[in-house]
């Protein structure tokens, strides 16, 4: 598994108002989120979705850290018309990033709604998740995973803290913020309280580690998830890996 943070710091390419300068492959004017206010032509949606395919592909095999160019050669095209889509590496790993989020919240809230068991629903969407391949696309900011230090951390440099019935609690702690470095906040905590209350659940019911944290549960969905060359390899070592660490969160009779 390689994920990889980003300096995720806004790109020199990108001129006052959205311009792409020349650097970024023409003087073509882009807002700065990647967003078009007119409808795309046919052949510039198709770009479109090749290169967010080859993203997600490229950043799932070597993190986000991959320079543009590989995800451009993934996608069949030039580097110019992902720039011209996309007018700094910043915006495309924040479009994936929150695609990811955003998926694995749905799925999240899936297994709340539709599974009774509260540990048939945690072990769902643990298997759900790691079968898409999710954890690979995780914002690098969610899985900064530390222990609680005495120092003060302001609140707004900070995803949510995690639920924890330990002393010295695990929480996922970002970075303080620059103009570059902010993933959609909005987006993190709902995906970290819709799977805060697959943890409470579990742990209500004693099935699940007392202290095992949120933390915890997106760490196996990274760890489990690793890049094979082989598809039916990958799954099956994903299967079998995930199954161990399933094990290893329950709990046990005293």
């Amino acid at each position: 598994m390689h994920i990889q943070d980003s300096h995720w710091s806004s790109a020199s390419a990108i001129a006052p108002g959205g311009t792409v300068g020349a650097a970024a492959g023409g003087n073509v004017r882009v807002p700065a989120d990647g967003s078009r206010t007119a409808p795309l032509r046919v052949d510039a949606q198709r770009n479109l979705e090749h290169v967010l395919r080859a993203a997600r592909e490229v950043f799932g095999e070597l993190g986000y850290g991959a320079p543009m160019e590989d995800v451009a050669r993934r996608a069949r095209v030039g580097v110019g018309t992902v720039y011209r889509r996309f007018p700094s590496k910043d915006v495309l790993v924040r479009r994936i990033a929150e695609e990811e989020t955003s998926r694995l919240t749905d799925q999240a809230r899936t297994a709340l709604g539709q599974e009774d068991e509260p540990w048939s629903a945690l072990s769902r969407f643990l298997r759900t998740s790691v079968a898409s391949g999710a954890g690979r696309l995780l914002p690098p900011q969610i899985l900064r995973v530390g222990v609680a230090e005495d120092g003060p951390v302001a609140d707004e440099a900070r995803v949510p803290q995690q639920r924890s019935q330990l002393g010295t609690e695990l929480r996922l702690v970002e970075q303080r913020p620059t103009p570059g470095n902010v993933v959609d906040d909005a987006g993190a905590a709902a995906l970290l309280d819709v799977v805060g209350r697959l943890v409470d659940r579990a742990r209500a019911a004693g099935e699940l580690r007392t202290d095992v944290t949120v933390a915890d549960v997106l760490l196996v969905i990274a760890t489990a998830a690793p890049s094979l060359p082989d598809a039916a390899q990958q799954a099956a070592a994903s299967a079998r890996l995930l199954d161990i660490l399933l094990e290893g969160l329950r709990s046990r009779p005293a």
